[in-house]
């Protein structure tokens, strides 16, 4: 994903003069291309990630789009002061980027893991929250948060996830997108857990169970009239997330069925991590599969849910 990021992000400062990145010591030969045609409007702010929010906070309130970038841990947790009272308060028109998402990273171990990202960008007001499911859709949704005029956060990948669209799908804030439909269970997920749930939903049909998949890049706002359409059937609905369950995208479906004024018909069922640090060594599929969020151990719990449900 990164790699689409420098590109795009290279294409669309070419069409506008505002956008400017700012990278927190990360991405130096990423970025060489577009330092090298737009040499002013490239800042390395170092091991600074608070430095760096304010600085994007001062160059916003001047008129220009800046981009932060660096690992998803440390712009976000590591600056949520900042976020919270320079962009998020003044409202100012900043992207902020975290690559490397989730269990990306995971071989180095909790500080590199961000399972807590999304349930702290979607708690400030005015926060917008993207996570694109593969190098197509954050070409999409790059395009969005670069002509949106409120703060945005977007977390992506870090390098060969599966490309699951051909092209950049049309994209918008609180749209999801339909990839398949189904009658047994409702597969919504979030950011780089698409191909998982698509496997998920192979699995299932070769059990006669058919499953509508959907790419829910737009974590805030929701879709709430897809939701309305998944909840008023009796299909089970269920959240994919490479992210811990406490707060996340799953977390704010949730609020968003608690909200209700009348019962939903469907029942929830939320894939994420669980609420303990991961002390484990290893790469991304290990790591998903010992928080049970790997495409057999999801298409295990779904099955087991259906059967309940009978």
């Amino acid at each position: 994903m990164r790699n689409a990021f420098a590109d795009e992000i290279f294409k669309l400062a070419g069409a506008d003069e505002r956008v400017v990145m700012l990278s927190a010591d990360i991405g130096n030969r990423l970025f060489d291309k577009y330092k090298a045609s737009y040499p002013g409007r490239f800042y390395n702010c170092g091991v600074a990630e608070a430095n760096t929010v304010s600085l994007a906070a001062g160059l916003a309130s001047c008129g220009l789009r800046p981009v932060c970038y660096t690992i998803t841990p440390f712009i976000t947790a590591r600056c949520f002061e900042q976020i919270k009272v320079d962009i998020c308060y003044h409202e100012m028109p900043v992207l902020i980027v975290g690559t490397g998402s989730g269990l990306s990273y995971a071989s180095l171990g909790a500080t590199h893991h961000s399972l807590d990202d999304l349930a702290l960008m979607r708690s400030l007001p005015g926060m917008r929250v993207l996570a694109p499911a593969d190098a197509m859709e954050l070409r999409s949704c790059l395009r969005a948060a670069l002509a949106s005029d409120k703060p945005v956060y977007m977390r992506i990948g870090k390098k060969g996830e599966p490309v699951v669209f051909a092209e950049p799908p049309p994209f918008a804030f609180g749209k999801w997108t339909a990839l398949s439909k189904g009658d047994a269970v409702h597969l919504l997920s979030t950011g780089n857990m698409l191909p998982v749930a698509l496997e998920v939903a192979g699995s299932l049909a070769e059990k006669n169970r058919s499953a509508g998949v959907f790419s829910c890049a737009s974590v805030k706002p929701l879709d709430e009239e897809v939701l309305r359409r998944v909840f008023g059937g009796d299909a089970l609905v269920a959240t994919i997330e490479e992210h811990g369950r406490v707060g996340g995208f799953g977390a704010a479906v949730a609020e968003w069925l608690a909200d209700q004024p009348e019962r939903p018909r469907a029942r929830l069922l939320r894939f994420g991590t669980d609420d303990y640090y991961l002390h484990d060594a290893g790469e991304q599929e290990h790591a998903r599969e010992t928080y049970g969020i790997s495409a057999g151990r999801i298409t295990e719990s779904v099955l087991r849910a259906l059967e309940t449900k009978r």
